[in-house]
This record gives C-alpha cells, structure tokens and sequence, in this order.
C-alpha cells in the first residue's frame, strides 16, 4: 500500500544512495574491471569515456519527464538497473566481453541519468521549500555514501573473491549479482513507499518552450565566461580521473603502485572516498559561512595543488600508508573544490525561468569537460609514462587558476 503521509527520512536516503552508485559504478568502477580484464588502458580511458554521453545529453529528454508520475519513472528505472547490471556481470565470461559489456554499461548510464532528472524532479514536487533545504545535506550524504559503498565495498568483495576464487570474471559477475540485488530491493520498497508525486502546474512540453530553455541559457549574460569556467575549472583533475585506477593497479615494473584489487577498494574507495565527503561537508559549511568570494580561491589551490602528489608516487612509489594519505589528502581537496562549483552552478541557475532545466544544461557541459580529457588520457599516458603524465596533469590544472576571479565576478553579479 503507497505511503501517502511517510516521512522523507524513509525515501530520501534511499533515493539518492540509488542515484549515486549507477554512476561510481560506470564512471570509476568500470576502469577497475577492465584494468583486471587486461584491456589495454588507451582502450579502456577511449571508450568508457563515452559512457558519459548519456549525462551530458540528458538534457534534451528531461523536458520529456515533466508531466509524467516522477514515482513510476523512479521504481521502473531500478528495476531497469538491476537487470542491466546483472546481465553486464554475467557478459564478463564471454569471449567478446569488452563490447557486450560495454553495452550494458551504456545502456545502465542512460538509465542511471533519466534517472537523477526523476530523482530531482520529484524532490522538488513532493517536499516544500523548507523540507528541501532541511533533507538537500541528507541527500548528498547518501548520494556519497553510495559511493564507498559501491568504489569500496563492492571492489573490496570483487579482490576477495579473486583470491578466493582465482577467476577474476567470476568475482566481478558475483559482485554486479550483488549490485543488481541492491536495485532489485529498492524498486520493490520505492513502489510501495513513495508518496504519489502531482504533476507540476507548468510542464515545458512545447517545442517552443524546449527552444525556450536553451535559448535563454546560451544568451545569458557572461554566457563564455560561464562555459568556460565549467569547462576548465575541473581539467587537472579530469586529465587524471581514469588512470588513478591502472596507476595503482599496475605493477611497479610497468610504472604503477602494485596494489591489489582489495586494498585499492580500501584505500581508494573507502578511506579516500571518506575523505572526499568530508571534504564536501566542511566545504558546504565554508562556503554559507565565509561566502564563495572569501572560499573559491583556497578551494581551487586545495583541488589542484594535491595534484602533485600522483607526480611524487609515480617517481618515489612510497609505503602504503604514505599512499594512501596522499590520496586521501587529493580527495579531499577535490571535495572541497567541487562543492565551490556545484554552488556557482545552483547560483547562475537559480536565477533563470528555467533554473532545473538550467542546471541540467550546466551539468551535462560539466559531463562533457570531464569526458574530453579521459578519452585521450589512457594514449598520452602510454607515450609519455605516468610520471610525465602527471606532471601534464598538473599543467592542466592552470587554468583554473586563471578563471577564478571571474568566477567571483559573475557570481556577485547574480
């Protein structure tokens, strides 16, 4: 029986514990498979790279969901989930494995991304302004919890499974199956625990008003300055994202760490993954405090500085727990950066027609500045080596640096 009056605290956590691990799973995850399935790393960064494309476009149906049940759309969507990542465990046994699988994790990211506008969408239709300011730290929390559930636990169970087993497909099909029984159990609960959503007084159905949308995002004022700060702001840090895993994956004779699967899954995916939300918190609580002006700067050396640390690994391959703190340490800084981006972007949204169609538009750009440097990641770094490679990666990370004052200016301008 739906649960007409049920407090948020029994959906929210779960909805957005449901939102983030699609997307650390296709995103991060798959570079781990596939560095253990031995696929070549200029390979690997190329096309799981695509896997973005479906966030970057989820822009253009999301006006496609407006006048329809939000709680429908939510359940249906998990149930897609744990099917697809059932199926694209089980593809790991097969002789074309890197193409079947593939598919499926293409086909879980367009899922994945319909569902966050869902998701969004119906936070905003069921809670009122108040409720949504009082759950937005709870749904981000879970939203990162998710994702030491599913870059650390789940990675952790894969590499003992390896060792257990000595079948290293074998061990990534049994964890998706582990995946895939999260998703199952959520549709069921989401179906029979979801307040019924109304449908919003204005849908932008119109192909006028989808013109609309775009129009008055890409004729704002400081439009290029806009694009181009979501564009770079997060370059050193995406030049680096997919080769964090081979990097520490690889063994010391090819360049890497020679680190297992398990300990990566620890350190990578639950200590630096902790450090990471803590980051997100402290930066949350910065920024309301200090405001973005007195916080973007410190925020954008914290996210780019800690860079150099890959630099130092690659050169000195430390103790492990050395590693590990400087990992974590990058992480952090990251968490604080992101979360100086995420409020510019809420900020030039907020004050549009269209400020959840606005967001979209942003963070779809946002997917695409990431997925750009990852495709050619995986070759620069089989020219360069990954010392060299690092060094470019911080390179890379200028620019930011060069945006910044504009980025305060626009922000006190909205």
């Amino acid at each position: 029986m739906e649960n007409k009056n049920g407090s948020p605290w029994f959906f929210i956590p779960t909805l957005y514990f449901a939102e983030g691990l699609p997307y650390i799973i296709i995103s991060s995850v798959t570079s781990v498979v596939y560095t253990k399935l031995g696929i070549p790393k200029d390979v690997m960064t190329f096309w799981t790279s695509f896997l973005y494309v479906p966030w970057i476009l989820k822009m253009l149906w999301s006006p496609l969901l407006e006048s329809r049940s939000k709680k429908v759309i939510l359940s249906t969507a998990q149930f897609f989930l744990a099917v697809i990542f059932l199926l694209t465990g089980l593809s790991f046994n097969l002789n074309n494995f890197f193409a079947a699988s593939l598919l499926g994790f293409a086909a879980g990211a367009f899922v994945s991304a319909t569902y966050d506008v869902a998701t969004d969408g119906y936070y905003m239709l069921i809670l009122d302004n108040k409720r949504q300011s009082f759950y937005v730290g709870i749904r981000m929390f879970f939203y990162r919890l998710s994702m030491i559930f599913g870059s650390g636990i789940i990675v952790m169970l894969a590499g003992r499974l390896e060792i257990k087993t000595g079948n290293i497909p074998l061990s990534w099909a049994i964890s998706f199956a582990a995946v895939a029984a999260v998703f199952f159990i959520f549709s069921i609960w989401h179906l029979f625990i979801l307040p019924g959503d109304a449908k919003p007084a204005a849908a932008p159905q119109t192909g006028d008003n989808f013109k609309e949308v775009f129009k008055s995002y890409f004729t704002q004022k400081n439009i290029l300055i806009i694009l181009v700060f979501i564009l770079v702001y997060r370059l050193g840090e995406a030049s680096l994202e997919k080769l964090i895993v081979p990097f520490m994956l690889d063994a010391r004779g090819a360049g890497g760490l020679g680190i297992s699967t398990e300990t990566y899954g620890f350190i990578k995916g639950t200590v630096a993954m902790t450090a990471l939300i803590a980051g997100n918190i402290l930066g949350g609580i910065a920024l309301a405090k200090y405001g973005f002006k007195k916080c973007l700067w410190p925020f954008v050396i914290l996210l780019n500085a800690p860079n150099i640390f890959y630099v130092i690994l690659a050169v000195f391959k430390p103790a492990l727990w050395l590693t590990a703190l400087f990992i974590s340490f990058e992480q952090f800084g990251y968490g604080l950066g992101f979360m100086a981006f995420t409020v510019f972007v809420m900020r030039i949204s907020q004050k549009s027609k269209y400020p959840t169609s606005h967001y979209a538009i942003s963070t779809g750009i946002m997917a695409l500045g990431m997925m750009l440097p990852n495709m050619l990641s995986g070759r620069l770094q089989m020219l360069m080596g990954y010392t060299n490679f690092f060094i470019i990666a911080c390179i890379l990370s200028v620019p930011s640096f060069f945006i910044a004052p504009y980025a305060i200016r626009i922000f006190e301008d909205y």
